[in-house]
């Protein structure tokens, strides 16, 4: 057991780490960053100063919750996501996609999207209104794509250690673009101007399901954790819910309160990123 602060630090870390990036972390960690080759973004990138921060931890699960609302997007998960027997393992994958994409050289960028494009050639079917969905169709990877964007971006302003001003938001962006381009996603937007565009062009598509509401409760009120870390999560949960548009409480079956929200959650949320951001000391 953690008996003085460098310990219950290196404890913590190690928690994180495991359940984060898996029991791998060490290795996977000389792969992208102990190399000498160049990634696709500079050391002092928008987009390495968010998705290296620990808001991003609010920001995924805001981005879950969002990404949730189109109903194609959601009947791919519902139907091929094995979310609720490996839950930790869909995480792990994320993770080490936006760690490549983002930290990694060119390379382990390039492998980390060629992968993800092998799953969702066979993420195809036909939702419950008898739509067809593909997870490779280029107009659903644009709204996974801008739901993560506005995720992130409104995560890191409100809990970022040093959020993004000025000319950096577009930049962070057009970033972003780099990566959307190479997933196939469609006319990934390069400003910030444009994401709200694309946000607003999105609404007529989007509403709450059944699946998506199944998603939100799993996630938010029935997580595969201990009960020691159950606390901490509840309070990324909680954090991620208060940053979610009003117009998304309804369908997805949100609470909505925002006094409660202002005095008691934002400040919770900022208490877990510091301790996230305390335990997890960017890779240097």
């Amino acid at each position: 057991m953690a008996t003085s602060p460098v310990e219950l630090r290196s404890w913590l870390g190690a928690q994180i780490r495991d359940r984060v990036v898996g029991p791998d972390a060490d290795n996977r960690r000389d792969e992208l960053f102990a190399t000498g080759e160049r990634g696709w973004f500079a050391d002092d990138a928008p987009i390495r100063r968010v998705h290296g921060d620990a808001s991003m931890f609010i920001g995924g699960m805001r981005a879950l919750l969002f990404q949730s609302l189109h109903p194609l997007a959601m009947a791919g998960v519902a139907e091929f996501s094995d979310y609720r027997n490996d839950p930790w393992g869909r995480l792990q994958r994320t993770a080490d996609f936006l760690a490549a994409t983002t930290f990694g050289p060119a390379s382990e960028a390039q492998k980390a999207v060629d992968v993800v494009h092998r799953v969702h050639e066979r993420v195809v079917g036909t939702a419950r209104d008898g739509r067809p969905y593909a997870a490779n169709d280029p107009h659903l990877l644009a709204w996974v794509h801008i739901a993560e964007l506005d995720s992130f971006l409104t995560a890191h302003d409100r809990y970022g250690q040093q959020p993004l001003v000025g000319a950096e938001r577009d930049q962070y962006v057009a970033d972003a673009a780099v990566v959307a381009r190479a997933l196939g996603a469609e006319n990934p937007p390069e400003t910030e101007h444009e994401l709200r565009r694309q946000l607003k062009a999105f609404r007529p598509e989007l509403r709450g399901s059944r699946a998506a509401r199944d998603a939100a409760r799993y996630l938010l009120v029935r997580p595969p954790l201990p009960l020691a870390g159950r606390a901490p999560y509840g309070l990324i949960c909680a954090a991620a819910v208060a940053l979610m548009p009003a117009w998304t409480r309804i369908p997805l079956r949100l609470p909505w309160l925002p006094v409660s929200e202002a005095a008691i959650v934002r400040p919770a949320g900022a208490l877990v990123t510091r301790t996230l951001r305390w335990a997890l000391p960017a890779e240097t």
